[in-house]
């Protein structure tokens, strides 16, 4: 494949992943790929490898001895990367893989390091993985999953390593230990104040949900942890310049936790992740989002768009009495 189809590859697969909506994503197939039916199964079977396995920062480590069931392209078990020894695949996404590892000098411990995938190693790809990880090495808080170590592997793959975070998402935390609506604001306020900080760096998130805020334990008390960094958008700073090399003007986040400046197109800033940090509270508070997933994955993107820019959530309370 000639390195212009594989950055065109690349460039299709992104955009498409980031579609959540079925309908949006087959209609964006059809006018990016037209009659090229070649293209169109390359793309269609990349995203199949990508819903067939969970990232890393979707899936949370809880149960690190459960088979994958994939094959694992790349670093093996027992292999070492730098002073980093893989202990095993922790998930695997379209163009990035992380595993489990164990850093024998200067200290021992357990990380967990991502590192792009065997044949993903394009001009656009690392842009964005290079984002992510400088997204995350500027900032330094507690309830921020942080950046340990960087480096490249023999092949030259970037790679970075991660604080392993062992926890379930906030949502699941808070059901199955049954906290009332004051322990569940308890929890959510750190998380604020992590996205406060993030914002202070000049980082917007754009993608706070359940699965990107987990709640680990340390000395027996819940931590919550903001992570997933991927689709964060930097501004006021050179880094900035990379941000933008990733994105297409295309849907971009979740649809039940967006903001209706991010689905217009408008240039974002920080209140969107105010916005989405306010639904996840409704979702905290109520057990549901506030417009209703079902209803979003029924409709198309069109529609899709006119219910968060138009739609009026019910009240917290009334959505609980009915």
């Amino acid at each position: 494949m000639s390195n212009a189809r594989q950055d065109r590859l690349e460039q299709l697969f992104i955009a498409a992943a980031e579609k959540t909506v079925p309908e949006e994503r087959a209609a964006f197939l059809e006018k990016n790929c037209g009659s090229d039916l070649a293209l169109r199964c390359a793309v269609e079977e990349l995203l199949a490898s990508d819903a067939q396995t969970n990232t890393f920062l979707d899936q949370p480590p809880v149960a690190l001895g459960t088979p994958v069931g994939v094959s694992w392209a790349g670093e093996e078990p027992g292999s070492t990367v730098d002073r980093y020894r893989i202990l095993e695949p922790i998930g695997e996404g379209g163009f990035g893989s992380v595993y489990l590892a164990e850093q024998e000098q200067p200290v021992r411990r357990q990380v967990a390091l991502k590192v792009i995938k065997l044949g993903m190693d394009t001009k656009q790809v690392i842009a964005r993985f290079e984002s992510e990880r400088q997204v995350l090495a500027l900032m330094d808080h507690p309830n921020i999953a942080r950046v340990l170590d960087a480096g490249a592997t023999d092949s030259g793959r970037p790679y970075f390593v991660m604080e392993l975070v062992h926890g379930v998402t906030i949502t699941e935390y808070c059901d199955a230990n049954s906290l009332n609506p004051h322990q569940r604001l308890e929890l959510f306020l750190p998380i604020c104040h992590a996205v406060q900080h993030a914002h202070q760096k000049g980082i917007i998130h754009r993608d706070i949900k359940p699965n990107n805020v987990l709640v680990t334990s340390h000395d027996g008390w819940p931590v919550p942890k903001v992570i997933d960094f991927g689709i964060a958008k930097v501004t006021g700073q050179r880094l900035a310049d990379k941000t933008r090399l990733t994105e297409f003007g295309q849907f971009i986040g979740t649809p039940e936790y967006m903001s209706p400046e991010e689905i217009g197109g408008t240039d974002v800033d920080t209140r969107a992740d105010v916005y989405s940090l306010g639904a996840l509270l409704y979702e905290l508070l109520t057990g549901t989002t506030p417009l209703k997933s079902a209803t979003l994955r029924r409709v198309g993107i069109d529609e899709v768009k006119r219910m968060i820019r138009e739609t009026e959530p019910e009240k917290p309370s009334t959505r609980i009495a009915a």
